[in-house]
């Protein structure tokens, strides 16, 4: 069986790059097995002004900074970059990233959806189909770019879609993806599933072979939080086929409570 992985999502605002840097160290030190940031160009909460920073080149550095830990986007917006120029952005990431041979890039995908960041930046927003139809068009040209590059990269580089629509995203990730990430209580999760498992079925995948992740947070309407609410989150999602969970830190005082009460329960699980 899969072992569960833990994976923390480090929301790059309202902090300096200096108290970021420090978290990935610390959370690469607590031993979690996957480190993502976001693709986003302003705060989704608090001010929405406030201090932000890059997707991809914050890859690159952690990528530089670190040693054990698979990094990635949770998501990368598909709309911001030519997927020529992704691929090779991933491809040099993941070399970066190599440590004896092979790198440890995630790439984290998804349509987008924060209508800001399209209209600030120049970017045509459009309608959420014609940017699924648009993912859907360019993963096969970033799987075929990598094929060119020169170097290729250090290995195949596992591709993490993200998003819950029944009809247009879970058939993406049934025929292009090795990671499915969803949000949602373990009844929602495990109607995703099997949802996935029928597009699978239909396009002739193994659904065995795409790793099921999904968000943990603390029961709704707790308050204080409380930690140990993270860890009975994940076992629900465990016992529905989830095997990576991911917990989001806001800044700027990222708290590592979350994250060890999931390690504790990680290896508990996989022991």
């Amino acid at each position: 069986m899969t072992r569960a992985r833990v994976g923390v999502q480090i929301q790059p605002q309202h902090a300096a790059y200096a108290d970021i840097r420090r978290t990935c160290a610390a959370l690469e030190e607590l031993g979690i097995d996957v480190l993502f940031n976001w693709d986003h160009f302003f705060p989704l909460n608090g001010d929405p002004d406030g201090a932000h920073f890059e997707c991809w080149t914050m890859l690159a550095a952690w990528a530089e900074a670190t040693e054990q830990v698979e990094i990635g986007a949770l998501v990368t917006c598909n709309s911001y970059r030519n997927p020529q120029l992704l691929a090779d952005m991933a491809r040099t990431v993941d070399h970066i990233s190599a440590r004896s041979g092979e790198g440890r890039l995630v790439l984290g995908l998804g349509s987008g959806w924060f209508e800001r960041d399209y209209a600030e930046y120049g970017y045509e927003f459009g309608t959420a189909g014609g940017r699924l139809r648009a993912l859907d068009r360019d993963l096969p040209l970033i799987r075929s770019r990598w094929e060119q590059l020169n170097p290729t990269p250090t290995r195949r580089i596992p591709v993490l879609v993200g998003g819950g629509g029944e009809r247009k995203t879970l058939k993406i990730v049934a025929e292009q993806a090795d990671i499915w990430h969803g949000f949602g209580g373990p009844e929602k999760i495990a109607h995703k599933h099997a949802v996935l498992d029928e597009w699978c079925a239909r396009v002739g995948r193994d659904p065995a072979t795409i790793e099921r992740s999904a968000g943990v947070s603390p029961r709704p309407g707790r308050f204080p939080e409380d930690v140990r609410d993270y860890a009975a989150g994940a076992q629900a999602l465990y016992a529905v086929g989830t095997r990576l969970f991911t917990v989001g830190l806001g800044g700027p005082h990222y708290d590592l409570g979350p994250v060890r009460d999931l390690l504790a329960w990680r290896d508990t699980v996989n022991s």
